[in-house]
This record gives structure tokens, C-alpha cells and sequence, in this order.
């Protein structure tokens, strides 16, 4: 998907109270079993209540069967804007070291493999609460949806791994127990600022690679889908609990998720789990940095094995397209430099690995992680991507890939 790599590397609710009730307008009511979706009702969810409300199918939200991406199907497009997309860029962490940005990756962009939800399902404050607070353990579960879906059991599995719990990736009691001790705040009230208006977005990005190409940058769409990705929402259940927010006014309050602080420990190993889906990153000493549900390959074009080294990562990475590499998109036989951007095929991030052609990357669809299949690359959520990025230490962080 890019040009020749010459070993490039882009381094680089407390309960809101009646007074942020207003936010939420007329509570969301959930199909048979579910709560209403308002910030009390997500503050004080339990395991314990949500366990009783299980004698009804729970919703299951966007995590459906991967879906295998048509011949020749367009990828989904992102933002734009205009970029600045620089040939060199800084390593993360080393000020005095500049590296190339990738010529070349074997991954495309995700297709649309969801299927939608039935009935009138809609998020359950329980699962928004665990999600949050297990985004907080840096146990990423993906986009926050309320829904429990593979992406969320991955987390569980992962925090009950990190506390020596016994490992099903279900909830339970015990996990809920010891997620709980965390007593700050699973939303919050956010103010739009000048700044998040004044952002470069696009309205539209085609979908054809050469038209995309005349682009100068694949930014965010709006400020809805920019504060949902800083958020780590999924951009509908950040409109679900702000029914009256138009997000084009300076001042005007979101009720958003109160996510983590990024993890800052160097991580000297990373693990890609081609089988699970999942990417998790140790210190030195074998303990659990962070984790990440992510798409891993495809069984056409499958990620390595064995171990790589991390090169270095560089963000905004723009994104080289070479058909006689890669795959081709579309009718376009010649090579293309597609701009940078959140919503580039890369998403905002290049993690670059040892083996050419080769990187861990971000997206421009969050939601569709482990939902759909690579062109051979490691695909993380933007903010997952970005998190990572800041961990590794280029040279000697190990990236392991298991069956």
C-alpha cells in the first residue's frame, strides 16, 4: 500500500448530578432487559444489577464475524484537510533522531463488515462503566460502545491475565470487585472549544484512491467524530447520551467518557496474537503495560511470524500506494502518495517494524477493529496506535507475532 520502504518509520459520570442531567434529555430507554442510558444510571451501574438483567439476549453491538474484503473494493475513506506531510519526521523520545516516513505497507483499509444492531437495542450503562474503566486499566476494549462484544471480552481477558484472575474474558464478581477500586469518574462534562471547531475537516473524501490523492489532508469529517476518537467513544453513543448537542458551538457541554491518561512505562516486548486479535505490550520485567484488540492480517496476506524489531513511529504518516506491491484498488495501475490524516489508510500512526513493508498503524474506523482483515499489518484503534507509539523504544522493543 505504499512505496518501497527504506526502512521507514513513523515515530512518532462521579455522578454528573441533576446539573449535567440536562445534557441528556428524556432517558434512552434499551430493549427488554437493558437500563435507560442516562449519567446517573451509568455512575452507579453494577455488576451485580446488570447480572440480574440478564435473563435477555444482551445487545451485541458492532462485534459481528469478519468480514472478508470484496475484490477490489474501495477502501473506507477518512477525513481531509490539508496536511502537511513531511518526507522526515522526528523520533518519538529522540529529538536528534529524524527517520524516513514508510514507502511501503502491506495493509488496506478497512471495510465495512458490520452488520446492524437489531430491534431497538441501544447501550447499556453497565457496559459503558466496565468499558471506561477498563480503558482506564489500559486494557483498551476498542471504541467505548456499551455493548459487550469480542473486542470487550479481549480486555477482561487481559485485566484478569494482569491481576492473576482466573481468565474466561467474561465479566464476573470478582473482576468487578477489584475494577471498581478505581472511584473516579466514568463520565464527565466536556466544553467545545474555539479549537476543536477550528480544525481542518473535510466533509467528504472519495472513495477512489487517484481522487483521493488530489487531497491535501484526511482529517476528521466534524467535531463529532474528533471528540469521540479523544474520547475513545463510538461516535453514536457520543450522540446518544447528547441528544440536543449540536457540536458547532463553542461552550456547548458533552457528557463524554472520562478515559485514561495515556500509559507512559517503556515497553521492551510487544506480543501480536494473529489468533486472538490482540496486541499486548511488557516492560522489562514481563508485566502488562497495556493492551489492544487489533486486525491482524488475513489468511491471503498474513502477518509474520516470529520476531521483529520496532524501527521507530512517526504520526500522520502519508500513505504510498503501489499496486504492482501490494494490492491493487480499483482501476488504478500506477503508484499513488495518498496525504496524511486521522482518516488516512493508516490512520494518524506508523509503528515500522523490522521486516519491509511491515508496521503496526492506526485507522480511520475504530469501530471495525478485529472486524475485518489486513493486508498483512497490524491494525490498532488511532488512540491505541498513538499510545503505543509513545511506549516503544526504537532498536530494541521486540515485537513477537504468535499463531
Amino acid at each position: 500500500m505504499t512505496t518501497q520502504l527504506p526502512h521507514s518509520v513513523l515515530l512518532s459520570l462521579r455522578v454528573i448530578g441533576l446539573a449535567s442531567a440536562s445534557l441528556v434529555t428524556g432517558p434512552l430507554v434499551a430493549s427488554a432487559g437493558a437500563q435507560a442510558i442516562t449519567p446517573q444510571a451509568i455512575e452507579s451501574a453494577t455488576f451485580a444489577e446488570w447480572q440480574a438483567r440478564q435473563g435477555v439476549d444482551a445487545p451485541s453491538g458492532l462485534d459481528v464475524e469478519p468480514a472478508e474484503p470484496g475484490e477490489g473494493a474501495a477502501p473506507a475513506p477518512g477525513e481531509a484537510d490539508s496536511g502537511s506531510a513531511t518526507a522526515e519526521v522526528a523520533v518519538t523520545g529522540q529529538p536528534s533522531v529524524v527517520v524516513e516516513t514508510p514507502a511501503n505497507t502491506t495493509d488496506v483499509p478497512d471495510e465495512t463488515g458490520v452488520q446492524p444492531l437489531s430491534g431497538e437495542e441501544t447501550p447499556d450503562p453497565f457496559l459503558v462503566r466496565l468499558q471506561i474503566l477498563l480503558d482506564r486499566a489500559h486494557v483498551s476494549p476498542g471504541v467505548i460502545d456499551g455493548y459487550l462484544g469480542e473486542n470487550t471480552r479481549k480486555a477482561i481477558r487481559a485485566y484478569e491475565e494482569m491481576r492473576g484472575l482466573a481468565v474466561d474474558g467474561e465479566p464476573d464478581e470478582e473482576m468487578w470487585t477489584l475494577l471498581v477500586v478505581d472511584t473516579g469518574e466514568a463520565a464527565k462534562t466536556y466544553q467545545i472549544t474555539e479549537d476543536d471547531l477550528s480544525k481542518r475537516y473535510v466533509e467528504t473524501i472519495p472513495d477512489d484512491y487517484e481522487d483521493m490523492a488530489q487531497m491535501e489532508w484526511l482529517g476528521f469529517h466534524g467535531p463529532a467524530e474528533m471528540l469521540a476518537e479523544r474520547f475513545h467513544m463510538d461516535e453514536e453513543l457520543l450522540k446518544t447520551l447528547n441528544p440536543n448537542a449540536t457540536f458547532s458551538a463553542p461552550g456547548e457541554e458533552l457528557l463524554v467518557a472520562s478515559v485514561a491518561d495515556p500509559a507512559d512505562t517503556k515497553v521492551s516486548r510487544i506480543t501480536v496474537d494473529k489468533g486472538r486479535g490482540l496486541v499486548t505490550a511488557f516492560d522489562e520485567s514481563g508485566t502488562i503495560v497495556m493492551s489492544a484488540p487489533a486486525t491482524v492480517g488475513s489468511s491471503d496476506t498474513p502477518s509474520p511470524s516470529g520476531t521483529v524489531t520496532v524501527l521507530g513511529a512517526a504520526p500522520d504518516p502519508t500513505y504510498h500506494y503501489k499496486p504492482d506491491v501490494n494490492f491493487t484498488q480499483g482501476d488504478n495501475r500506477e503508484p499513488l502518495t495518498l496525504p496524511a490524516g486521522p482518516n488516512g489508510p493508516v490512520g494518524s500512526m506508523w509503528i515500522d517494524l523490522s521486516k519491509p513493508t511491515y508496521g503496526i498503524h492506526g485507522t480511520a474506523h475504530p469501530a471495525l477493529i478485529d472486524k475485518t482483515q489486513s493486508h498483512g499489518c497490524v491494525r490498532l484503534t488511532n488512540w491505541d496506535a498513538q499510545n503505543l507509539a509513545d511506549l516503544v523504544l526504537p532498536n530494541e522493543t521486540k515485537v513477537e507475532f504468535l499463531p
